[in-house]
């Protein structure tokens, strides 16, 4: 069996923490096994190398989300990039093409299919190995796993089995139908019906979805698919294929699994009522502060809040009214205002721009011992460097040099440019030009040992 787990999407219901870059599943809001903080995406990851699934497992994502990936989950993670963001359909549909013809997985293997955030136990991971089973056993194009419900949602949708006799050692159903987020009354009606909660997890062997893309005459090679991939509609998995299926069975689990969406959801999860600097009153009950920014916040006398503050904004809600902030801020394009990079991470701390149209951005940058920049340049923009704290080894233009605290470094368009930490360094970076954007940067190099074959003096500073 393979697991391709789904990383693709942005998000802002659990904004202003998440933004393009930082999706709900890259926030460490929950405890760890070491008493530490973790991510979504962190916990997932650790519960299949618990179960022996990591080695099985491709990550499909987007881009934007590369570098964090990276950051939290290290370099030995399968990843599949698309070129831009095209919904769930393309993105599955090229994590089987890379399974096909590169990593040359057989037409008769088993794929998974898993959102990168469930909220479960390491029991659901078993169960989904279980699909192989199911999918040989029923003969079906699909096998699901629906949630047994504990109570009538209104936020899940629903997969409705076919009423049939119980018969013994089978275990799955044949499905009959879908149905997204009904009201209260009408979700305990199909509870009595044993309906199930659509969990987003689904698998099927790879010959079928091979097959289907020959028949919409798609690429079947990875190069290719790449090439192709902006023409691919816009399309989710469950429109284009699901609803199409001949042959679909679920089966279910009765473990505990949650969707940590949103705010009134999340808060559950955590053993504290407060991350970062701040303070609240005993009077103030069910109320959760979550702080990002470097200064304290109070929270006196209010009940059932969510307060949250990170660099791109305040929330302050009720936490039942939470879920209204992704229609709220739908319009909205402000710029990331904080990034987790492979080598770090960086904050935003001042953006103008004049009449003239030029740009002036200030970041406050850490780099964590041992991590570096690549060996990049702009063409926009002249940045000017200066070094808070920290020690670290700097390049420009094949120039090898130390650096050191109370350093600054001028580095003009079109220079070529690289740092790496030897102690954790911050950097406070003023960037000046026409275009102040992350898509200005041409890399040359990647690892810091292959950077330093382009410097001239490599070994006269040591």
């Amino acid at each position: 069996m393979r697991i391709v787990l789904l990383s693709g999407g942005s998000g802002k219901r659990l904004w202003p923490l998440s933004n393009d870059t930082r999706s709900k599943q890259f926030l460490k809001v929950l405890d760890g096994e070491q008493g530490q903080t973790e991510s979504m995406v962190q916990r997932v990851w650790r519960q299949l190398k618990h179960t022996g699934l990591s080695e099985q497992a491709t990550i499909a994502t987007s881009k934007p989300q590369v570098e964090i990936l990276r950051s939290q989950l290290g370099y030995e993670v399968d990843l599949v990039v698309e070129p831009e963001r095209r919904d769930t359909f393309p993105a599955i549909a090229l994590a089987a093409v890379y399974l096909y013809s590169v990593q040359e997985v057989s037409l008769n293997e088993t794929v998974a299919v898993l959102p990168v955030d469930p909220y479960v136990e390491e029991s659901f991971f078993h169960k989904v190995t279980e699909l192989e089973d199911v999918l040989h056993e029923s003969g079906a194009e699909l096998a699901l796993i629906g949630v047994k419900p504990t109570y009538p949602s209104e936020k899940y949708g629903y997969i409705i089995p076919q009423q049939s006799e119980p018969q013994p050692n089978i275990r799955y159903a044949k499905v009959s139908r879908f149905q997204e987020k009904p009201r209260e009354a009408e979700a305990a009606e199909m509870i009595e019906q044993s309906a199930l909660w659509n969990c987003g997890v689904f698998a099927f062997k790879l010959n079928y979805l091979i097959n289907l893309l020959i028949s919409l005459e798609l690429p079947i090679q990875y190069e290719e698919m790449l090439k192709q991939y902006g023409r691919l509609q816009k399309i989710s998995f469950d429109y284009q294929v699901v609803e199409k299926a001949r042959h679909i069975v679920v089966t279910p689990y009765e473990g505990y699994w949650k969707d940590l969406g949103t705010w009134n959801t999340l808060t559950d999860e955590m053993s504290t009522t407060i991350v970062g600097k701040g303070v609240m009153t005993n009077s103030t009950v069910n109320t959760h502060l979550i702080n990002e920014l470097n200064i304290p916040v109070c929270v006196l006398g209010v009940s059932n809040l969510i307060v949250a503050t990170s660099p791109d904004g305040i929330l302050v809600s009720e936490k039942e009214a939470s879920p209204q902030i992704k229609e709220v801020l739908k319009d909205s394009t402000e710029r990331p205002m904080y990034e987790e990079r492979r080598w770090g991470c960086y904050r935003v701390l001042d953006y103008t721009r004049n009449d003239k149209g030029e740009e002036v951005l200030t970041k406050r940058i850490i780099i964590e011992p041992n991590k570096n920049f690549s060996y990049q340049y702009h063409l926009k923009r002249n940045e000017v460097w200066t070094v808070v704290s920290g020690q670290g080894e700097l390049i420009i233009n094949g120039e090898l040099r130390s650096l050191h605290q109370g350093d600054v470094i001028s580095i003009p368009a079109g220079g070529k440019h690289s740092v790496k930490a030897l102690t954790e360094l911050e950097i406070i970076e003023v960037q000046m030009g026409s275009e102040l954007v992350e898509e200005d940067i041409v890399r040359i190099e990647m690892a810091w040992e292959d950077i330093l074959q382009n410097c001239v003096n490599w070994g006269k500073t040591r």
